[in-house]
């Protein structure tokens, strides 16, 4: 059986992620595809109960700086080995809201950890996993702010830990992002998605199936 394709789905809070990758996920369904939807931190038991965590302070306390980034590679560590490398290995299309990318804008980008010893330490949580393709949400913080009260207001939740952070770190987010692109244009598709809904999904699917469908 064929390996499957790894398809990870990055961008700042409010771009756009959850929904894209539901409808990329209908969209290759519809072609027969069979695809795994998951999320990080998350995907297993293990990596959800981290998640309350990291996201929602779950343990009574915040994790200090170092505490985040080993907890966000624990999550991936059991993420890679129970679900995704197995699913992949089946032939399946795995489809990730969040990988490795983003330990590298918000850990290092966002809060000043060095680049070169998070890509270590991820590379060792990882095996070395990396995604066929990698669909960056492009957003302005401004932007990202305002569909997040939107998204707050319907829900009356609170923000969590990441979205409590000021416009500097966000700014630093975005401007990471967007040079982890540039540095690998070869996996990274840009998406601009201060467009309409369908237009922002008529171009994942169009670099989906340009890079990994051959159409």
């Amino acid at each position: 059986m064929a390996t499957g394709k790894f398809i990870t789905f990055e961008g700042p809070e409010g771009s756009g992620k959850s929904t894209h990758i539901r409808m990329l996920a209908e969209y290759l369904r519809g072609r027969g595809v069979d695809v795994v939807l998951t999320r990080e931190p998350g995907g297993t038991p293990t990596g959800e109960a981290i998640r309350g965590i990291l996201q929602h302070d779950h343990a009574g306390e915040a994790p200090v700086g170092r505490a985040e980034v080993l907890l966000f590679l624990a999550s991936r560590a059991q993420h890679v080995e129970r679900l995704i490398r197995p699913a992949l290995e089946a032939g399946r299309w795995v489809l990730c809201d969040r990988f490795s990318d983003s330990t590298l804008a918000y850990q290092g980008f966002g809060r000043g950890f060095d680049l070169a010893a998070l890509r270590d330490a991820d590379a060792f949580a990882t095996g070395g996993l990396a995604p066929d393709l990698t669909v960056l949400l492009d957003v302005p913080p401004e932007t990202s702010r305002e569909r997040l009260r939107a998204r707050l207001s319907q829900t009356l939740g609170a923000p969590d830990r990441i979205e409590r952070e000021d416009d500097a770190f966000h700014e630093r987010l975005r401007a990471g992002f967007l040079e982890l692109a540039a540095g690998e244009p070869a996996r990274f598709v840009v998406v601009d998605t201060e467009r309409a809904r369908e237009a922002v999904a008529r171009d994942i699917r169009r670099a989906v199936a340009k890079r990994l469908l051959g159409a």
